[in-house]
């Protein structure tokens, strides 16, 4: 009974920590990516067992502010056209070029998501890419105005600099 007690401390800590607890994030990447969890642990520099412990709420924390930042790099990656479409050369260079990456973390450059006050760089790239001609964004802003008018304004500010 203590262990469950752990874990459900360690649990509510990641929700306060990272948003949610880490073992959803990590499993949507599992599935984003196709892959083991194992070989997410490998591409995160991070040992499986260890990552099995975070997820499971077993530990409360990733300790190494790396690994932090390449899972946060892949949560990106997932947004981004190419890794979106699922093909399997893309998804494999995604992971390749997290797996080799040596971010350098301070507590300004790593941003736990995209939200009120964090960096919507990544979104607005995002919506950048997809849009094919000029003038596709303003069109989708006006679309998008009467029921959604919060992404009408994230649209447009993608447009401002397209």
């Amino acid at each position: 009974m203590e262990e469950q007690k752990i874990v459900q401390r360690n649990l509510a800590l990641q929700k306060e920590w990272y948003g949610e607890p880490l073992g959803d994030r990590v499993r949507r990447l599992v599935v984003a990516f196709d892959v083991s969890q194992a070989n997410l642990a490998d591409v995160l520099g991070i040992s499986a067992p260890m990552l099995s412990q975070v997820m499971s709420g077993r530990r409360a924390k990733i300790g190494n502010p790396a690994v932090l930042a390449r899972l946060i790099m892949l949560e990106r990656k997932v947004l981004t056209p190419e890794v979106v479409s699922g093909e399997r050369g893309a998804l494999q260079e995604a992971l390749d070029d997290v797996r080799q990456s040596r971010p350098t973390v301070s507590r300004d450059s790593v941003p736990v998501g995209i939200g009120p006050g964090a960096d919507e760089a990544a979104a607005l790239t995002v919506i950048r890419e997809a849009a094919e001609e000029d003038g596709d964004l303003d069109k989708a802003a006006r679309l998008l105005d009467d029921e959604f008018p919060a992404l009408a304004d994230l649209v447009r500010r993608a447009d401002e600099n397209f």
